[in-house]
């Protein structure tokens, strides 16, 4: 009977010396996870004190983190607004240079001078007398002459 209660005793002191083994170990690896214990030697409370600490300014860094990402993100969301207005304007202004009224929708040269849309002005057939655009070759894109 005697050697009995003695097994148990023995079986208990193992199981709270793994437990105690287990929280010592960690209490180490928590030290170890906070920079400015890593390495050091520290009381559980220090090590318990600085981790909060740690923590606490780690939830800090993350809120403003998350603030500048919906920051950027509304920012992106506004460029992007821009580049579809830019992209359907231009769209549009194609549209109306490939699409003239039947005004004959005059254009000017790069001397100011209107030329029409559907002849370039003069009797000739010269592109260059055409444009305004003298000595040099004019070329058209969507309905633009460019010199």
């Amino acid at each position: 009977c005697h050697a009995n209660e003695a097994d148990k005793r023995a079986h208990h002191n193992a199981l709270e010396r793994k437990r105690r083994d287990h929280i010592k170990d960690s209490f180490h690896s928590l030290r170890d996870s906070v920079p400015s214990l890593q390495g050091e030697k520290a009381s559980r409370a220090q090590i318990l004190d600085k981790a909060t600490e740690y923590i606490q300014y780690m939830r800090r860094k993350n809120h403003t983190h998350q603030q500048d990402i919906d920051d950027l993100k509304r920012q992106n969301a506004l460029l992007e607004q821009q580049v579809r207005a830019l992209e359907k304007a231009r769209s549009s202004a194609q549209l109306q240079a490939n699409y003239p009224s039947t005004d004959n929708s005059l254009y000017t040269n790069p001397k100011g001078s209107p030329i029409s849309s559907f002849d370039g002005g003069s009797d000739s057939s010269s592109d260059s007398e055409a444009t305004g655009c003298p000595d040099l070759v004019a070329t058209e894109r969507a309905g633009f002459w460019y010199c």
